[in-house]
């Protein structure tokens, strides 16, 4: 009994300011985060997630952190929050060598759950940590800062791409029954997305904004990777045959048999781009299977998306002279669950090894017992107790993301307007002649707010 006391008071000790994860699911603590964003007062539940920045999972919660933020419209507080994040996967690069607290962390994970391990967010979810900063910088007046993270997105994309090659075959060798057929269903409800690391939206706002901000044959270079992953985007088909004719490319004439002519802008009229994003990104579940183990009762927990919210329809943008139509530019979900797909192996090595160890302690306080013939087998029980109760599967992910985002695009003659979508929120824009008013609309659910620059 007293062995097992200590072995569990170790573990949660290693474990240190992860404690909150390790027995209370993450998705179940963002709850009321999510809930004040869809609230009239969406930055008051920032202070949930601030204070937590400096625990284990801190580079997660400050993710949280600068989307409450920028939500919410304060782009300089985003700003210092997504740095804390961005500074905390800089230490996750620069680690050659594992720190006393990562060996306790990870020796903690095999004896508890994979909640121990400090959280490194999966590469989709940094590539749009970048992106979002660039948002940042661009409405709050700095351009400059803008395309520095602009480039940082386009490297993360690239470098994210060649680590998983490199690891797909050990990846793929790890792989059993039980977990290709999760595999399989997970493939089933990210759709026709076979990447987590290659994100259209991100492709989209780095191109956009590489055209906004003067440099041209780079925006092409990522209107044209966003297409590929966005191939019936007909706002993105348009741009790449108007920059096409712009630089004089040979594939103009291709682009433009293939997609028709490209809208012209006429001499009184300005340009409106409009980002949408909309929703948020589902929440992950755990499945657990229940087995025994030389008599012993023990649990596997794995997480899983085992529900998938309806996608948003496609945004009606009102308030223009002509009427506009949203286009899907990218599914954020699906790149979620793209990425709990890659990762799903690995999961299994560690579920695999925390098994047998717990079985192995949970048989030693038994053969302990049985030592002494005239006692109650309590360790045994209290370390099956502990076993079940350890025994969560990690559903940590970043939740304020949004699940869908969809772009728009045309010219409209200079003026003012009240813009909406699907005729409920609105907000007034300004549409100046020859220059191009970015819209950014976030809407979660029940509130949608609207930030507009013209560059």
């Amino acid at each position: 009994m007293k062995q097992a006391l200590v072995i569990a008071l170790l573990c949660l000790s290693l474990s240190g300011c992860a404690l909150n994860s390790i027995f209370i699911n993450y998705p179940s603590q963002l709850h009321p985060v999510k809930a004040q964003l869809n609230s009239a007062t969406p930055s008051a539940g920032i202070q949930e997630i601030s204070g937590k920045i400096d625990g284990a999972d801190g580079l997660l919660y400050a993710q949280e952190a600068g989307r409450v933020a920028q939500i919410s419209g304060d782009f300089a507080t985003s700003r210092q929050y997504f740095e804390a994040a961005e500074q905390g996967y800089k230490q996750f690069d620069d680690q050659a060598t594992l720190s006393v607290s990562d060996l306790g962390a990870t020796a903690s994970s095999v004896f508890i759950n994979d909640n121990v391990i400090p959280y490194r967010g999966p590469g989709y979810e940094r590539i749009m940590l970048h992106q979002y900063q660039a948002l940042n910088y661009l409405f709050s007046g700095d351009s400059q800062g803008a395309l520095v993270e602009v480039r940082r997105a386009n490297q993360l994309q690239s470098d994210e791409q060649r680590r998983y090659q490199k690891s797909e075959k050990s990846v793929q060798a790890m792989a059993n029954g039980a977990v290709d057929a999760e595999i399989s269903r997970l493939e089933t409800a990210a759709g026709d997305v076979t990447s987590s690391f290659l994100n259209a939206y991100s492709y989209y706002t780095t191109g956009l904004l590489y055209e906004l901000l003067g440099e041209p044959n780079d925006a092409f270079i990522d209107y044209r990777k966003a297409a590929q992953l966005a191939p019936e985007n007909r706002y993105l088909q348009q741009d790449l045959v108007r920059l096409a004719q712009q630089l004089s490319m040979p594939q103009a004439q291709e682009f433009q048999q293939r997609w028709g002519k490209a809208p012209q802008r006429g001499k009184e009229q300005g340009q409106v781009v409009f980002i949408v994003e909309r929703g948020f990104v589902p929440e992950k579940q755990s499945f657990s299977v229940p087995f025994r183990i030389d008599g012993n009762w023990q649990t596997a927990s794995l997480a899983t998306y085992s529900f998938m919210p309806p996608r948003a329809k496609a945004a009606n943008i009102t308030g223009l002279p002509s009427p506009l139509k949203a286009q899907t530019i990218a599914n954020i979900d699906a790149l979620a669950v793209t990425a709990l797909k890659e990762e799903l192996p690995m999961a299994l090595v560690r579920q695999a090894a925390r098994v047998y160890a717990k079985a192995e302690m949970a048989s030693s306080v038994r053969s302990d017992s049985k030592r002494r013939h005239n006692e109650t087998d309590y360790g045994a029980i209290a370390m099956q107790i502990f076993n079940v109760v350890s025994e969560q599967a990690d559903r940590r992910s970043w939740l304020t993301l949004p699940q869908q985002a969809q772009i728009a695009r045309s010219y409209v003659d200079a003026g003012q307007y009240n813009v909406g979508l699907d005729s409920r929120s609105t907000a007034e824009i300004t549409i100046e002649t020859g220059r191009t008013t970015l819209v950014w609309a976030i809407d979660t659910g029940n509130y949608t707010r609207f930030y507009s620059i013209i560059i």
